[in-house]
């Protein structure tokens, strides 16, 4: 197992109840267009990929004929048990699943969706890959997550903000970079949407259980920003800042 994937399973399974409660994980634009998608669909079977604590699980579940949240932390699917009992969902089913090697056919649901877990794969390009395979010809592939800004300090500043909170993280990805992976997949991709997504600085790194030094550099960090950054993410006194993301669509086309 890569080191990547050991720091995503020991970093998440400890605060994996956090992120059953986080708001910013269980709303946003982007869950209300998956559900959208999902329903424009006749009674799908649904991959949720990296589902985390099952907040789009738990939402395209009415609309699905069954949903399969995978995920490759096993406290995160604990997560989805508790949210589909909750809401007394009964068509959801869990598996403990590497992105890069899923264990599922060929071909074998309607739509693939993930949303904000990308950015921890360490090859995403092979993750696009596996989604296509298991994917239905004329299945959707949906993939939501933060987005880097093209301008390389500003990419360079979001990386350094994201890694000093979750040593876990690898990459949010630029709208080009995405693009350019979906081509090299073989899908002709687009961007469905974007948003913007508020961060509460105190709810960001406790969610994280963030060490207390690396919020203080985080503090400092976002502080003395450089004008352009403080601009760009709307940082605020309070050290609030937002940043971007995107939900990207593909269609898997006939064969």
């Amino acid at each position: 197992m890569s080191t990547v994937k050991t720091a995503v399973q020991d970093q998440f399974g400890a605060v994996a109840e956090h992120y059953r409660t986080s708001v910013v994980h269980a709303r946003g634009i982007d869950i209300d267009r998956i559900v959208a998608r999902v329903r424009e669909y006749s009674n799908p079977e649904v991959l949720d990929v990296g589902c985390g604590a099952g907040h789009v699980t738990a939402a395209v579940a009415p609309w699905s004929r069954s949903v399969i949240a995978s995920d490759f932390t096993p406290a995160m699917l604990e997560q989805v048990h508790v949210l589909a009992r909750e809401r007394n969902l009964t068509n959801i089913e869990t598996r403990e699943a590497d992105v890069e090697q899923l264990p599922f056919a060929d071909q074998r649901f309607d739509l693939v969706l993930s949303r904000l877990s990308a950015h921890h794969w360490p090859h995403p390009l092979n993750g696009i890959r596996e989604c296509l395979r298991v994917l239905k010809p004329g299945g959707l592939l949906l993939i939501s997550d933060i987005i880097a800004p093209e301008e390389p300090a500003l990419d360079t500043f979001l990386q350094v903000i994201e890694y000093l909170r979750d040593p876990s993280h690898v990459r949010d990805y630029r709208i080009s970079e995405w693009l350019d992976m979906f081509s090299q997949a073989g899908l002709s991709a687009y961007v469905d949407l974007t948003l913007d997504v508020p961060l509460d600085f105190g709810a960001w790194v406790t969610r994280m259980a963030t060490p207390a030094a690396q919020v203080t550099l985080l503090r400092q960090f976002l502080s003395s920003a450089p004008s352009e950054a403080r601009q760009k993410f709307a940082i605020a006194e309070d050290a609030h800042f937002t940043i971007q993301g995107a939900l990207f669509a593909a269609t898997r086309l006939p064969d």
